[in-house]
Formats: C-alpha cells, sequence, structure tokens
C-alpha cells in the first residue's frame, strides 16, 4: 500500500507535458493497432517530447531511442503509402534471414547502448534502459515495415519500461506502458487475424522488403 501511495502521489504531480506525451503516445499504438497511418503523425508529437523528458531524467538512451522514433516514424509514414496500385502496405512476417536480422539489431543495439551508458554518461539504470531502448529501435523498424514480430519487440520494451519508469518518478510515463502492454497484446491477436484472413486487395506494383 506504501508503494501504490507513493505512485498515487507522483500521478497526481504529473506535469502537462509528460501528460501530453502519454495521451499522444496511447493514441499512435491505438492507431498502430488499427493498422491506421495516423499512428505516424500522432506519434511523432509523443516522441520529440519524450526526447526532451527522458534527458531531463537520465534516461539518455530513451532520449536517443526516441530521436530514433521520429526519423522511423518519417520514413514508416512514407513507406506505408509509397505504392501507387494499394491503398496500404501488407502485414508480413519476417522470413528466417529476418528474424537473423531482427535479433542481430537487437542484441547490437543492446551492446552498443550498455557500453555507451556506462562509460560516457551517469545513468544508475544502464541496463534497463539499454534493454528497454534496443527492444524499441528493433519495433520501430520492424512497424515501418509492416512487419507483425514488431509487436513481440514492443511487449518486451512496455514490461520493462512500466517499473522502469516508476523508479525514475513518472508514473503516469509508467502506467502509459501498461495501457501500451495491454494495446500492443490486442494488437498482435489483431494483426494475425489480419495476416491469416487478408482482405481481398488490389496487387502491389512494388513492393521493397
Amino acid at each position: 500500500m506504501e508503494w501504490w501511495q507513493g505512485f498515487v502521489d507522483q500521478l497526481m504531480q504529473t506535469s502537462w507535458l509528460e501528460a501530453v506525451a502519454v495521451l499522444t503516445g496511447i493514441g499512435s499504438v491505438w492507431y498502430s493497432k488499427q493498422e491506421n497511418i495516423l499512428v505516424f503523425p500522432v506519434g511523432i508529437v509523443s516522441v520529440l517530447i519524450y526526447v526532451y523528458l527522458a534527458w531531463t531524467y537520465k534516461l539518455y538512451a530513451d532520449s536517443a531511442v526516441n530521436f530514433y522514433y521520429f526519423v522511423m516514424s518519417v520514413y514508416g509514414w512514407y513507406n506505408w503509402k509509397r505504392v501507387t496500385d494499394a491503398p496500404e502496405l501488407p502485414i508480413s512476417k519476417s522470413s528466417l534471414n529476418g528474424h537473423v536480422l531482427n535479433f542481430g539489431l537487437f542484441g547490437l543495439s543492446f551492446l552498443i547502448l550498455f557500453f555507451v551508458l556506462v562509460k560516457f554518461t551517469d545513468s544508475d539504470v544502464p541496463i534497463w534502459d539499454a534493454l528497454t531502448t534496443a527492444a524499441a529501435i528493433t519495433a520501430m523498424w520492424l512497424m515501418a515495415r509492416k512487419k507483425i514480430e514488431h509487436w513481440w519487440f514492443w511487449l518486451i520494451c512496455n514490461i520493462v519500461s512500466m517499473p522502469l519508469y516508476t523508479y525514475k518518478g513518472l508514473p503516469f510515463t509508467s502506467f502509459q506502458f501498461l495501457v501500451f502492454t495491454v494495446l500492443a497484446t490486442i494488437g498482435l491477436i489483431s494483426w494475425k487475424k489480419k495476416l491469416t484472413h487478408p482482405a481481398i486487395k488490389p496487387p502491389l506494383k512494388s513492393h521493397l522488403m
């Protein structure tokens, strides 16, 4: 109960900036679940705010990855609409080589981030900051290419981020990651159904994966 009271007290002190970031972040994940391209413009608002907030709270890797989110959101926005003869990029699975690339990106990102955080910053949570950021880097890359596996990496990121942001004194953001976990689970189920029973769509003129 003492932990819960502390959480509630921190929640009541949430800044308007964090509140905007949380609400637009939740909106972005909702649009992703709906396979709606608004995931990107709404998400851009959230990630730019979190670049500032994460840096302020010494979550340096999270701050950097939010800038990466911005870049990948612009790329994803374009990629989802880049084909001329189809209304949207279709959901797909990663190939075997794709899985190797995905986990390679995740592992390499974690090692690099952990090294940088330990050697060049005063972070007191280098392992967890690097872990959530590496998962998010991989998830964003896969989401921009509309690969269903991106939901699994978001789940890793969200589950670890809940206690991490509570520890850092950002309880509303921690609550956001709880909502993200629920939405990511629903999104994974929804995308699986769409992948198994795709709607009839015009053939793609070009499909660079």
